[in-house]
């Protein structure tokens, strides 16, 4: 069984999403806040040393960190096709490129300006650093937006991947719903889409309502 270490509406609602998808048997372990509960983050760091959920626990006892890598490697224990295009997939490329470009890039905005005071000790200076860090995002988001298939419904066109899950948790997120309806309507449609499919629904409200 996977162990899942994990906070409800957190980056790891996207490998549970995952989970639940295949099929793949699993338990979910809340870690606690790692920025707000004393003993969540040093518990934690005896798995990951970053601290850092989502980490996942192998059947096998071997730990796993970074999410990109916990989606292929799903995808291979599960074999399926059906959230990573496969070798031969012309959406392949496509699909790699975005994957590593949100999880790279985009990703890190919410590491570095969720607690800004970690990086940046004045407090004036780090709500400054803060929007700074959230308006790059939103500069991120506005590519991807103009990457996605035009006629949808997914965002590499007729076919649903994992890239369609990461939208729909990240879209939860700063700069939120509201944002992306007004300016990212494809990936707003995306997220809603991903919501609504009876595969994600559980684990959607789990983590958001």
């Amino acid at each position: 069984m996977f162990k899942l270490y994990q906070m409800p509406g957190w980056g790891s609602a996207m490998i549970e999403a995952q989970l639940a998808f295949y099929g793949l048997a699993h338990e979910l372990v809340e870690s606690g806040d790692v920025f707000s509960e004393p003993a969540a983050r040093p518990n934690l760091e005896k798995l990951n040393p970053l601290g850092q959920i989502p980490t996942l626990m192998l059947p096998s006892g071997e730990v796993m960190s970074e999410s990109a890598a916990m989606t292929l490697y799903l995808a291979d224990v599960a074999g399926s096709d059906a959230l990573v295009p496969g070798a031969g997939a012309p959406e392949r490329a496509a699909f790699l490129r975005w994957l590593v470009f949100i999880v790279a890039n985009i990703y890190p905005c919410f590491t570095f300006a969720d607690v800004p005071t970690r990086f940046v000790e004045d407090v004036a200076a780090a709500k400054a650093f803060r929007a700074k860090v959230d308006d790059y995002s939103c500069k991120l988001w506005r590519m991807v937006e103009a990457a996605a298939a035009p006629a949808g419904p997914w965002f590499l066109g007729q076919r649903f991947s994992a890239l369609d899950i990461y939208i729909g948790v990240m879209s939860q997120w700063r700069p939120g719903p509201a944002w992306f309806a007004d300016e990212a309507p494809k990936l707003a449609a995306i997220a809603a889409g991903v919501q609504a499919r009876p595969d994600m629904a559980a684990v959607f409200k789990r983590n958001f309502s």
